[in-house]
């Protein structure tokens, strides 16, 4: 029996060679994909260059308002000018890293630490976000804080390297103020406590 070209089988349509139909979608999800992702990064870059950054807590030093691994939200817009206040979180650029502690004086104040207790201007500030479990007996200061910088310390003052140790920030130093805990999702939360 003779076959004739209509006697065979059709090939499927849209194969060809090594091709199949769901590699060619694949390759073109891709490509979308692939164009979505250099968008975003394109995006990405100036809102954290000049709007918000995320942040990871690397140190024990903020302890209990931060812990290690928690995620942050760095809030830059108006950080330039912005008027510093006791009580703020702020990032900072210090020795090549950024760094995360809490505002405690400005510039003019005068700063100390009596018996582990926080005292500015000679008046005893009450610290409900520190645990005074983690506070050290320590004695600091009298200092008096020069213009243009602040004094900071992190929240769990028996483990934090701060103000105590490498002096002031300068305030341009400061990247910007932290607004809001990210991650992981049982602690996320916006504001920090001042």
């Amino acid at each position: 029996m003779t076959t004739t070209a209509t006697d065979r089988p059709a090939s499927p349509p849209h194969a060809t060679g090594d091709q199949r139909p769901g590699r060619a979608r694949l390759v073109r999800a891709l490509r979308a994909a692939g164009t979505l992702a250099l968008v975003l990064l394109v995006l990405q870059l100036p809102v954290r260059i000049f709007v918000a950054e995320p942040l990871a807590v690397r140190s024990e030093s903020m302890v209990p308002t931060f812990d290690v691994g928690d995620r942050l939200l760095s809030w830059k817009v108006g950080a330039d000018g912005h008027a510093w206040q006791r009580g703020d979180v702020v990032a900072f650029h210090h020795r090549g890293q950024v760094w995360v502690k809490r505002v405690v004086a400005l510039g003019g104040d005068t700063v100390s630490l009596r018996d582990g207790r926080l005292f500015v201007d000679g008046s005893r500030v009450r610290e409900s976000y520190a645990d005074p479990r983690l506070i050290d007996s320590v004695y600091f200061g009298p200092v008096r804080v020069p213009s243009g910088t602040v004094f900071v310390l992190g929240d769990n003052r028996g483990d934090s390297v701060d103000s105590r140790r490498f002096g002031p920030v300068p305030v341009d130093q400061i990247e910007g103020r932290i607004v809001a805990t990210v991650w992981p999702w049982h602690r996320i939360a916006t504001g920090v406590e001042r």
